[in-house]
């Protein structure tokens, strides 16, 4: 039996899911901004974002669980119609995909599952490993061949990042983290891409 790493308050997790047997879980444009609209809706309020990559079946996030005092309850979304009596992480991650399958299922006349079983997360137990993470994250299309610069990838949060644009991503914190812009464009231009590195992120 499968141990799940249990989502608690105020630690840092590296969120990520396949497509059901490894099928897309993104048809056209219009779902990446659907997913990302429905991911402000239910995570925003129970987690800071520093990190995002979507492509075309699987996804990476890397946040930070908000602590029961920073959650403002009125913003929260559920699929439900009762309010839970305890606001759980991990049930409003699957009150977000479930709404993405339902909301996809009908757009393209589908049926079944999207993504692929439970979504997997592990724990971020340091800085460096964030950083590390970080860059996973936003190299994730270099490795896959969908493009040959992270920069020219629409659908990752690393333009934002080194941008000026309003965002409710943890902008500040990512940049501060590798000390300036010029230090976090250095370090996602070093290759870091032997097959160890990208064995920590499974």
């Amino acid at each position: 039996m499968q141990i799940v790493t249990p989502i608690i308050a105020g630690n840092y997790y590296h969120i990520y899911n396949n497509g059901n047997n490894g099928e897309n879980i993104f048809f056209d444009t219009e779902n990446y901004y659907h997913f990302l609209k429905l991911y402000a809706k239910y995570i925003n309020p129970i987690a800071d974002t520093y990190a995002w990559c979507l492509l075309k079946n699987h996804f990476h996030i890397a946040v930070r669980i908000k602590t029961s005092e920073e959650i403002f309850e009125d913003e929260l979304s559920y699929t439900t119609v009762e309010k839970p009596k305890v606001i759980d992480a991990s049930k409003q991650f699957s009150h977000f995909f479930n709404a993405y399958t339902q909301a996809i299922n009908k757009k393209h006349k589908r049926s079944g599952k999207i993504f692929q079983s439970k979504f997997k997360r592990k724990r971020i137990d340091s800085e460096e490993y964030l950083k590390k993470l970080i860059y996973y994250i936003h190299n994730n299309p270099v490795q896959h061949g969908f493009c040959k610069s992270m920069n020219l990838y629409p659908w990752s949060s690393y333009e934002t990042i080194i941008s000026t644009k309003n965002t409710n991503l943890k902008r500040n914190e990512v940049v501060d983290m590798f000390g300036n812009i010029s230090n976090f464009i250095e370090f996602h231009n070093s290759n870091l891409s032997s097959i160890e590195f990208y064995q920590e992120f499974h």
